[in-house]
């Protein structure tokens, strides 16, 4: 979804992603799939690539794109579209800052001055985007890695394509096992990756609007919560989603990573 809904991206947003797992407080270490049915049952609105071992019983975070557009919609107050998405970085700052589930470990919580971020890019928010059908060499099911060691079942859903500075690019849309039906999962490696953004990429969550068609804004761009504390197990991106350009848009890396 995209920025219009950002009175109800909150909750979205801080919920924890079921992309991504605790694994340090998970029963039997990393038993993924064990908890995949409970934690869609308590949380409709977690998304299918984040797992914290703790069952959502909180929100970490995630879900970017349902913060909100820059029209008004459902009655709701018309905000432009940058003070939509400082208003959702400002909660999502106070959410890693005292949530009692946020992803930056308690002992740092106090001297958490807030998540680094390139400048808003509207040229680098496309909507309307249709989910294309998966053509590529590479299995449509398969395993992806994660950033500690395992594998998670999971499905090429289709590949959206976006035109930057005159140049078509793609990237390959996954859902999970036991994940929600409608969120497709969207990391991705470019440029920036390894020196101004987590080496291993960044994530995009996205949802089919009500005519079926998407929104891909790297400006809701948002690193895995395994940068802030590495006993998360996070989805590693594809060699297929490396784009060969520089996204400055979205969550940054801040001095000292």
């Amino acid at each position: 979804m995209t920025l219009e809904h950002d009175h109800a991206a909150h909750g979205d947003d801080h919920a924890a992603h079921e992309h991504e797992h605790d694994h340090e407080q998970a029963p039997n270490d990393h038993d993924h799939a064990a908890h995949a049915d409970q934690d869609d049952r308590d949380h409709d609105h977690v998304h299918d690539h984040e797992h914290a071992a703790h069952d959502h019983e909180g929100h970490a975070h995630g879900g970017h794109d349902h913060a909100g557009h820059d029209h008004d919609h459902s009655g709701h107050e018309h905000v432009a579209y940058p003070e939509a998405v400082a208003n959702f970085r400002a909660e999502k700052d106070d959410y890693f800052r005292s949530a009692h589930d946020s992803p930056i470990p308690a002992a740092e919580r106090d001297a958490f001055v807030g998540l680094p971020y390139f400048g808003v890019d509207e040229s680098l928010r496309f909507e309307g985007l249709t989910l294309e059908p998966y053509t590529g060499s590479e299995p449509t099911h398969f395993q992806i890695p994660t950033s500690d060691g395992k594998l998670r079942d999971a499905k090429r859903a289709g590949v959206f394509h976006f035109d930057i500075d005159g140049t078509t690019h793609a990237l390959t849309g996954y859902t999970f096992a036991n994940g929600h039906a409608e969120s497709v999962f969207v990391p991705f490696q470019d440029g920036t990756s390894g020196q101004e953004s987590y080496g291993a990429g960044r994530y995009i969550d996205v949802y089919p609007e009500e005519d079926g068609t998407y929104a891909l804004d790297f400006n809701l761009a948002y690193h895995p919560s395994c940068v802030y504390d590495a006993r998360f197990s996070c989805p590693l991106t594809p060699a297929e989603n490396r784009l060969p350009i520089r996204i400055e848009a979205g969550e940054r890396l801040g001095p000292g990573h």
